[in-house]
């Protein structure tokens, strides 16, 4: 039997998402992550910069060039805090796209996690989606082939839809998810089914799905806005912001990191 004593500091770090903003290679079960917080983007954010690990380069594709102006940038005073953030310029016309590869694909038993806050304007015909597909670069406008989009479309109504092999309305609305940002976890439970959770961070109650995928594997994320009024890059009510991206598969150990909280952790494995 051999003990391990584990500080509060980088291995902490790991199971506490607050603190994981500066990592640059895997924690114990994390098989990607990225941060808007990562010093690759202290400059901005721009195609092609890849920070973190397990993801690839930033792709802008599929962002509309009419009108001109500014689709990605970072905002500093979202609930979220630092984030990546996308915004459109004018009702009714504009896409900001922004998406990446998943290294290998996301595999049966990895959970993808992501932090976003959405907009909270209501702009007729317009909205935003998350689609994870099978692919090398981002959707262009008006194409939704997903093996899985998770979205709110103003057309009729401003609540998260899941479409897979069907669709799926949810009793979350983009007001409830936008007070405060919501997670979003994905696991993969097969190689054709999965498990979402929805997580409002206002203390909403967190909506769960399991479905099929449409099609796979995914192997790409794409975060995408419609048709906004955005007033710039802290115009919170209109953009639409990440804060993080991470891959993980969920262990035992894990829970001990967080129950730590701060000061040391004794951990014991037996031989």
């Amino acid at each position: 039997m051999r003990s391990h004593f584990l500080a509060s500091g980088a291995a902490v770090a790991c199971a506490l998402s607050g603190a994981a903003t500066m990592l640059t290679a895997p924690c114990t079960g994390q098989v990607a992550a990225d941060y808007a917080t990562n010093p690759t983007y202290s400059g901005g954010w721009a195609a092609g910069q890849n920070g973190g690990f397990g993801f690839g380069a930033w792709s802008f594709n599929g962002t509309d060039a009419t009108p001109p102006g500014t689709y990605q940038g970072m905002s500093f005073s979202s609930p979220i805090r630092t984030a990546w953030t996308l915004s459109t310029h004018a009702n009714n016309t504009g896409l900001a796209n922004a998406g990446r590869a998943i290294n290998g694909g996301l595999l049966p038993g990895q959970t993808f996690e992501t932090i976003i806050q959405n907009p909270t304007a209501y702009h007729f015909f317009g909205g935003f989606d998350i689609l994870f597909k099978n692919g090398i670069d981002n959707n262009a406008a008006g194409d939704n082939t997903a093996a899985l989009r998770v979205s709110v479309f103003n057309y009729g109504g401003s609540n998260w839809s899941l479409n897979d092999t069907g669709g799926t309305s949810t009793p979350l609305s983009s007001a409830t998810t936008g007070a405060a940002g919501m997670r979003l976890d994905l696991t993969l439970t097969s190689a054709t089914a999965y498990s979402i959770t929805l997580t409002p961070l206002n203390g909403a109650t967190p909506y769960t799905h399991a479905g099929t995928l449409a099609g796979g594997p995914i192997t790409w994320v794409d975060y995408r806005l419609y048709d906004g009024t955005s007033a710039g890059p802290e115009d919170t009510a209109n953009n639409f912001e990440i804060s993080r991206m991470t891959i993980s598969i969920p262990e035992p150990s894990t829970i001990a990191l967080i129950l730590a909280g701060s000061g040391l952790v004794f951990l014991r494995r037996r031989k």
